[in-house]
């Protein structure tokens, strides 16, 4: 009687073995991501820019014309500009350097309120910056 309780418990623990083996190695096979083609790769850099065209290439100009001041930018619905600075960039340099970018973000998209939202490099924000085209003013938060 030992014996086949033996036998039968022993065949329980195998059977629950490989089909939790079975189930884990299926799972761990789902999980495992493709990588992404370079169309996807291309597109996903661009839409990060910005929502459209005009928006991705300005962010792009800004990256490009920073010199190594501006680690990241982004162009939201044309009237919202996201910049991370580099560390850089003292405490005292944000505010003229969002003032910059407030009147060349207002030649690029003219006849519109405009914000610029100012980040940190760990991408806290330290300053915004609101340019009403009304007065021609910029308001700084």
């Amino acid at each position: 009687m030992i014996q086949q309780l033996r036998r039968v418990l022993t065949a329980l623990v195998l059977v629950l073995v490989l089909t939790t083996t079975a189930a884990c190695n299926g799972a761990v096979q789902a999980k495992q991501p493709s990588l992404p083609n370079a169309s996807i790769t291309n597109n996903y850099g661009r839409t990060e820019r910005g929502n459209s065209a005009s928006s991705q290439d300005f962010g792009n100009w800004v990256i490009s014309k920073s010199k190594g001041l501006v680690k990241d930018a982004y162009v939201r619905d044309n009237n919202k500009l996201g910049v991370v600075v580099t560390p850089e960039v003292k405490p005292t340099e944000v505010k003229p350097l969002a003032k910059s970018l407030a009147q060349g973000f207002h030649k690029n998209f003219p006849n519109q309120d405009l914000t610029v939202l100012m980040y940190a490099p760990d991408k806290k924000l330290i300053l915004t910056a609101k340019y009403d085209v009304q007065s021609n003013q910029i308001e700084y938060k």
